[in-house]
């Protein structure tokens, strides 16, 4: 039986991935959680646990230059205080929920932005500035007897999660059309992520990875799909594509929505792909329910 900690207890993926790996039919994992708000985990012995999966951290939430000290604090020096002590306390594999926002921001409405191997990291602020040098940091202490791997995610959706999915979910149920934009997005189910994860414990694998669903989807054909889940007909239309191409210009969540930020399907496809447990259209059925 492996044993994994995960800290940053009542995560969202934090949450997903013990649930997964209490699963009786995926093999023997035993998973616990541990807040690393506070002081109180430093009393904790990780020495039974083969693996600890680190998750806690504050999300890309707020872009207030009041936040860059706490961003560093909780991102970097807290994730390298945990790692110390892991290695110190014997466990064999750290495991960090990374981002793939250390490759900069969403490339503007009508731009391309395909992320290779050899794509060089560039933050665009200090969210993802403090995800690098977390990473940074964390290879810096391994070695052979502590296996550290990265996992630079792209945006992770499914059921319960919040962020730009929820909010995209409430508009195609609302409005009868929407933008027929056609960009490229790389995007991540929580069950798929649960199961990529599952995999690096099983294979104890080390270095920096690039998970993402199989298919590329724009933002337009999700909108349509959530609304298909629910027996709604959403129209798309282009009328409102040189309105929002100019707004991309000046408005950021525009770029978020609309943009392009993808990975080069050849980074990701580690197991050839069997950590896909659900593709697109079932992920959108798991994601509202309806499965």
């Amino acid at each position: 039986m492996k044993k994994i900690l995960i800290t940053g207890a009542n995560s969202y993926v934090g949450t997903n991935v013990e649930k997964w790996l209490g699963n009786a039919s995926l093999g023997t994992y035993q998973a616990d959680t541990v807040s690393v708000r506070g002081e109180a985990w430093k009393d904790l012995s990780f020495s039974e646990y083969d693996v600890v999966f680190h998750v806690a951290g504050i999300a890309h939430v707020s872009a207030n230059p009041k936040m860059k000290d706490l961003y560093f604090a909780v991102n970097r020096d807290l994730t390298l205080e945990v790692a110390k002590k892991a290695k110190e306390d014997g466990v064999k594999q750290f495991i960090f929920m990374s981002s793939i926002i250390v490759y900069g921001s969403s490339a503007r409405v009508g731009k391309e932005k395909k992320i290779s191997a050899d794509t060089k990291e560039q933050p665009a602020d200090f969210y993802g500035q403090s995800k690098l040098e977390a990473e940074r940091g964390l290879f810096s202490l391994e070695s052979a007897a502590f296996k550290v791997a990265a996992i630079r995610a792209p945006m992770i959706y499914g059921k319960n999660a919040k962020g730009n999915y929820r909010r995209l979910a409430a508009l195609a149920l609302k409005t009868p059309v929407f933008p027929n934009i056609q960009n490229c997005r790389s995007q991540l189910f929580v069950d798929n992520l649960c199961e990529f994860v599952r995999l690096l414990i099983e294979n104890e694998s080390r270095g920096i990875f690039y998970p993402q669903n199989r298919e590329y989807v724009t933002t337009s054909e999700m909108a349509k799909a959530i609304a298909a889940v629910y027996g709604k007909r959403l129209r798309l239309t282009k009328l409102f594509n040189p309105a929002i191409r100019f707004g991309g210009r000046f408005v950021g969540i525009i770029n978020k929505v609309f943009g392009n930020m993808a990975y080069e399907k050849e980074m990701s496809a580690y197991w050839e792909y069997q950590y896909c447990v659900a593709d697109f259209m079932e992920s959108i059925k798991r994601t509202e329910g309806k499965l």
